[in-house]
C-alpha cells in the first residue's frame, strides 16, 4: 500500500492504517530507533508509541512524506526514552552526534519561530546539497549511524566522512543564520 493510501486510512480513522504503516516500516523504525537505544524492550516501545502518535497527530498533521514523518517522530521518542535513561550520562555515540549538530542548530529556537519552520528550513537546506553530502547528513543525524557505517555504505574514508560532515554543519549554520536562527 502507498503512503498515501495510509494517510487517507488514517484521516479516516481506519485501525487497517497502523497494520500497514507497521507492514511498510516496521524495519526501519526499528533501525532508527536501535541507533539511539540499546534495549530491546525500549526500541519496541518505542517505535509503537511512534505509530500512537502518528495515529493521533493525522489529522490535523498532513505530512508530504509520510516515511520522514514516521522517521523523525521515532527519532525524537527514542531521543527522549535515551536522555531519560541516561540523565546526565553523556558518553554513547548519539551524544556525541546531538554534540556535533549542536554547534549548528538552536536546541530552543527563538518564540517566533515554531519547529516545523526550523525543520522546514534545515530541510530546504538539505536539497540545496550535492546527494552524497545530504545522504551522509542523513545518516548520521536522522539514523544515527556511526562514522564507519556511513563510510562503508557509500565506500568512503571514515576521515572524508567526517570532513563531509563537518563542512555540512558549516554551511548549515551559515544558512540557518541567514534565515534569522541566529541564536548565538
Amino acid at each position: 500500500m502507498d503512503d498515501a493510501s495510509i494517510i487517507e486510512l488514517l484521516r479516516n480513522r481506519d485501525e487497517t492504517a497502523l497494520t500497514e504503516l507497521k507492514r511498510k516500516y516496521e524495519r526501519l523504525c526499528l533501525y532508527i530507533a536501535g541507533n539511539v537505544l540499546s534495549q530491546r524492550e525500549d526500541i519496541e516501545e518505542c517505535v509503537s508509541s511512534a505509530y500512537y502518535e502518528v495515529w493521533n497527530t493525522i489529522p490535523p498533521a498532513a505530512p508530504d512524506d509520510l516515511k520522514s514523518y514516521l522517521c523523525r517522530i521515532v527519532r525524537n521518542i527514542a531521543i527522549n526514552r535515551y536522555e531519560y535513561n541516561s540523565a546526565a550520562k553523556r558518553d554513547s555515540r548519539l551524544a556525541v552526534s546531538l554534540d556535533e549538530i549542536a554547534d549548528c542548530v538552536p536546541a530552543t529556537p527563538d518564540e517566533n519561530i515554531s519547529l516545523t519552520d526550523l525543520a522546514d528550513a534545515i530541510s530546504r537546506f538539505l536539497r540545496s546539497q550535492n546527494d552524497v553530502h545530504r545522504r551522509v547528513f542523513v545518516r548520521r543525524y536522522t539514523y544515527g549511524d556511526s562514522l564507519a557505517d556511513i563510510a562503508r555504505r557509500y565506500s568512503l574514508n571514515e576521515r572524508t566522512v567526517a570532513t563531509y560532515l563537518f563542512r555540512t554543519r558549516k554551511k548549515l549554520k551559515e544558512f540557518l543564520k541567514k534565515e534569522g536562527y541566529d541564536y548565538e
